[in-house]
């Protein structure tokens, strides 16, 4: 998978995956707002849409292809794999920053595999699967990002992605904006400071 990879100071690898139509660069600037010390990896979906990137089909808006969502998911696990390998970083230690279409991916990957991550920043993210048993996630620390008047992901969709993963023994928290679907400043500082509180040690 086309990637940026760039060296920290401390054990934490932030995951960046992009929105829709996005790049490896869009999320740059706000991981420079969590964590400068953290390492990078920076990935572009695979899948393009009308010439935009994506991680994964969707049949329509709001409504995923399953079956691609689901091989997509592995692809990006084994990617991260190999990366920690070619790196030499901890898989345990990686912490996903999504976006959207990439918070997706990164909740797809919390929903099917019990070590994806050691936590995660999810911004505007949707239920990736519903009707399936969650892995055991006690131990994670995720934060939600979300706005009240976003057309794409609406509130109802984020409570019920919040409430399958407190099911599942995630410790969560909720941040909602009277906004729309746009990544804002004020979400990603809130995201940095949960993320030094809970995740940076």
């Amino acid at each position: 998978m086309k990637h940026i990879f760039q060296q920290g100071q401390n054990d934490n690898v932030l995951l960046l995956l992009h929105g829709t139509g996005g790049t490896e660069q869009d999320l740059l600037p706000a991981a420079e707002m969590i964590d400068r010390e953290a390492s990078i990896l920076s990935v572009r979906g695979n899948v393009s849409e009308n010439g935009m990137p994506r991680f994964f089909r969707r049949l329509d808006e709001g409504v995923f292809d399953e079956e691609d969502l689901l091989n997509r998911t592995a692809e990006l696990d084994e990617f991260l794999q190999e990366a920690a390998a070619e790196y030499g970083f901890e898989r345990r230690n990686v912490i996903a920053v999504g976006y959207s279409n990439g918070a997706n991916i990164a909740g797809s990957l919390l929903f099917h595999y019990e070590h994806s991550f050691k936590g995660a920043l999810l911004f505007h993210p949707m239920v990736p699967r519903r009707g399936i048993e969650l892995p055991d996630l006690s131990d994670r620390h995720i934060f939600i990002g979300a706005g009240e008047n976003d057309p794409i992901c609406s509130p109802q969709e984020t409570k019920d992605l919040h409430e399958l993963l407190v099911g599942a023994g995630a410790h969560v928290e909720l941040y909602w904006e009277n906004k729309g679907h746009q990544l804002t400043e004020a979400e990603v500082v809130q995201a940095s400071k949960y993320y030094h509180h809970h995740l940076n040690h």
